[in-house]
């Protein structure tokens, strides 16, 4: 059985989709989510096989859920849009799909059975030829892939969802003092909180306005605005010293760039 979360504001939107999905076998919804938020916290706890994702969603849309949930194996994405022209022709590119509001029983069926075809070729034994092994790895990600790159034409994310407890918040990014990576996880640190997320300081700074956040080490990103000064060390070494009182260490390989985007403030 196919796993499937149904993600759309609008109640007749999910009550026709759960109509259409019961008819067919191989399907079986395990969940309905009204917003962005909890649609990102039904992904991690559920772990369905298929998303049909509405774009247009008060508070957290659906380009910001698919770009920023992280997890293993990556549900196969279908977007839901009544418009964006633009959208739909990136979605082509990479996506498994996109239903475009209103659509027929007759183009869901076209849909469901490419996923079909995208989790058979997933599951594919390990014996799989080497190309076919290839294709399967790219489709699994392409959905979330196409929406961080159709996110970063639309700009800088201005929020993250971080885990609190067991479930998902939003933060704003401008309440960030500094990243600190730790192997595969992340450390946000706010002036009374710290965050962790299971993705790379490379993977999030390419997220993030470069002009407010910048890697200071290979380890480190502070944000720009938290900087209240920088005391030289040895060989090019700095201490940043943030307004809250927190101290980054800063390496030469990294210190031209800070310098400058400093000195443009």
């Amino acid at each position: 059985m196919i796993r499937v979360l149904i993600v759309d504001d609008e109640a007749p939107a999910r009550a026709k989709l759960q109509r259409w999905l019961a008819e067919q076998n191989a399907f079986t919804v395990i969940g309905e989510a009204d917003n962005g938020l909890s649609a990102a916290e039904a992904i991690v706890k559920q772990h369905p096989d298929l998303v049909l994702l509405d774009i247009q969603m008060p508070g957290l849309s659906g380009l910001e859920v698919a770009a920023q949930i992280d997890v293993t194996p990556a549900p196969l994405i279908v977007f839901v849009t009544a418009f964006d022209d633009h959208a739909i022709k990136a979605f082509e590119l990479n996506a498994v799909d996109y239903l475009l509001k209103p659509y027929d029983k007759d183009r869901l069926l076209r849909t469901l059975s490419r996923v079909q075809q995208r989790l058979q070729t997933r599951r594919m034994p390990a014996t799989a030829d080497t190309a076919d092994a290839t294709d399967t790895a790219n489709a699994a990600d392409s959905a979330r892939h196409t929406a961080r790159a159709l996110q970063q034409q639309q700009g800088p994310l201005n929020r993250l969802l971080v885990p609190v407890g067991e479930g998902l918040q939003l933060l704003d990014v401008d309440r960030i003092h500094w990243c600190q990576a730790d192997d595969n996880y992340l450390h946000l640190h706010t002036e009374n909180t710290r965050y962790t997320l299971r993705r790379t300081l490379q993977d999030l700074l390419s997220q993030l306005d470069p002009r407010q956040f910048v890697r200071v080490h290979k380890s480190a990103a502070v944000n720009l605005r938290e900087i209240l000064r920088l005391e030289p060390l040895f060989k090019g070494d700095y201490e940043i010293v943030l307004r809250s009182g927190m101290t980054v260490r800063m390496s030469r390989r990294y210190n031209e760039e800070l310098l400058r985007l400093l000195g443009s403030r």
